[in-house]
């Protein structure tokens, strides 16, 4: 059976990044008379600052995501518009009118129309009747 030569180097104490990272974060001292109630309420208060932050964000983000939403669909819509428009302004010509009316067997009128001039007398007289 071989065995294997393994040499294990220790990184010098306080030199490398974890060791230094574990002073700063070491809570030990904090506790070491017990709880330290005095900083609680401030504990409480950033606790509630940062699930208030929290929840405003996500209140954004999803509200950034509806705007956006409504946004192509207003795009959409604008589109549908300007298609529909194009089309209602091509079917009202003139002559398009007649070529749609002439398979029901109307036709155009040649004769330019005249005005009918009535006189107050006469109206008053047909309203009468």
């Amino acid at each position: 059976m071989g065995t294997k030569n393994t040499v294990r180097v220790k990184a010098p104490e306080g030199k490398s990044f974890f060791s230094r990272m574990e002073k700063l974060t070491r809570l030990d001292p904090s506790f070491e008379n017990g709880l330290p109630v005095r900083s609680m309420p401030y504990v409480i208060y950033i606790t509630l600052i940062g699930i208030l932050y929290i929840g405003n964000l996500h209140y954004a983000d999803r509200t950034i995501r509806k705007i956006n939403k409504l946004q192509i669909e207003i795009e959409e819509l604008r589109a549908d518009y300007t298609t529909l428009k194009s089309d209602y302004m091509k079917d009202s010509k003139q002559s398009e009118v007649a070529r749609k009316v002439e398979a029901l067997g109307l036709e155009e009128s040649v004769v330019p129309p005249y005005k009918v001039a009535v006189n107050s007398n006469e109206l008053k007289a047909w309203d009468n009747e």
